[in-house]
This record gives structure tokens, sequence and C-alpha cells, in this order.
């Protein structure tokens, strides 16, 4: 059986990653800084250092590189790239800056953009964290970096994925982008993210 690492789960599990890793044919391992949300790993970004490399089939990071300094984030991807199999692939997302600033020029930084499970969502927001989570003294949510679909793209080039298919959610301002370890054709990485790049 093929399995993922959850990075970064929080409470999640694999019912609220994608289709394909919650469906029973993938085997969840969670990781996440905070033991209190009992992860398999206890274990933090950007080192992975408790994760044994070549382990993992696939990586799914959801909403965990904008939380690290810039600097940080290219031993993350190369901490995703190191622990994952020579065929493996990685499932990122993040907020998107480029539809972020949009709003941002208009002025309305912090009316909402859309409504969480935890209540409204405003550029702010997305731009430097969530604010009631850090308001609450959880500052594990601050936010202290961003990326448009193709700095995000130029960052997994930089650590040596050889493909990276990926793709804007206007209606929720995040990214989601598919990367791969191995040499894979276009459309053997077309086909894939159609399959894996499908949120729950």
């Amino acid at each position: 059986m093929p399995r993922f690492l959850h990075v970064g789960c929080g409470p999640k599990r694999k019912d609220r990653t994608v289709e394909a890793f919650a469906s029973p044919q993938w085997e969840e391992v969670t990781l996440d800084i905070d033991e209190s949300v009992a992860p398999d790993i206890v274990d933090k970004l950007p080192e992975l250092a408790h994760v044994v490399p070549g382990s993992f089939d696939a990586v799914y990071s959801a909403h965990n590189i904008e939380h690290l300094y810039p600097h940080e984030v290219p031993q993350a991807l190369a901490a995703f790239h190191r622990v994952l199999k020579n065929d493996g692939i990685a499932v990122i997302t993040c907020p998107d800056l480029q539809s972020i600033g949009e709003r941002l020029a208009t002025g309305d930084i912090d009316l909402p953009l859309y409504e969480s499970p935890r209540g409204p969502v405003a550029p702010l927001d997305m731009l430097y964290g969530f604010r009631p989570a850090m308001r609450e003294g959880n500052l594990y949510m601050a936010h202290h970096t961003g990326f448009t679909l193709a700095s995000l793209r130029r960052a997994c080039d930089g650590v040596g994925f050889s493909g990276f298919v990926g793709f804007r959610r206007p209606d929720r301002h995040d990214l989601w982008a598919m990367v791969a370890k191995g040499s894979r054709s276009k459309d053997e990485l077309r086909d894939l993210g159609m399959r894996l790049l499908r949120p729950l």
C-alpha cells in the first residue's frame, strides 16, 4: 500500500486532504509540531529531521510553507524531495498572493473574501496569518512568506523536482501544485495531476 506523509496535519486527517489520498488505497502518516493533535510523527518544517529519507510515495502539505521564513522554503522543499521515493510526488497548497494582491489593490484589506469553518477570512489573514487563531495565542499561524503560481514553480524547480503541475483557485484565493521527484512526461504529469489535485 502506498504511503503519504501528511505534513502539518493539525487536527485534520486523510478525509480532508484530496480525493485520491482519502481512499482506502493510501496509508496516511501524520506529522505535526503540536503533540496535542496526536500525530504519528512529532516533527517540524523545514527539516523533517525525524523522517527517513526515501520512505514515502507522496507528501501532502496544505498551507504550511507560507508559515516559513523565505530562507527556510528551499530547505523545506528539499526535505519533501528527500523523504520521497525516487518516483514520489508532493501535493502543496498555499495562499495565492496574486489573487490577494488584486483584492488589496481595491483597499478592502479587512473585508471577508470567503467563509472558512473557523469564520470569515480577509486579505489581511491570508497575507499575515489568521488573526483569530493568533489572537488565541497560536502564533504558529503567522505567515512569513508567500507565493504566486510562477514563484512556487521556481522554488520547486530550484530543489530538484523534475515536474510541476499547478493551478489557481480564484474563488478560494489559493494555489494547488503537484511536483514529481522522478522524470515523467508532460502527459504523465498532467494525468497524474488531474487524479491527485482534487480537493475535498
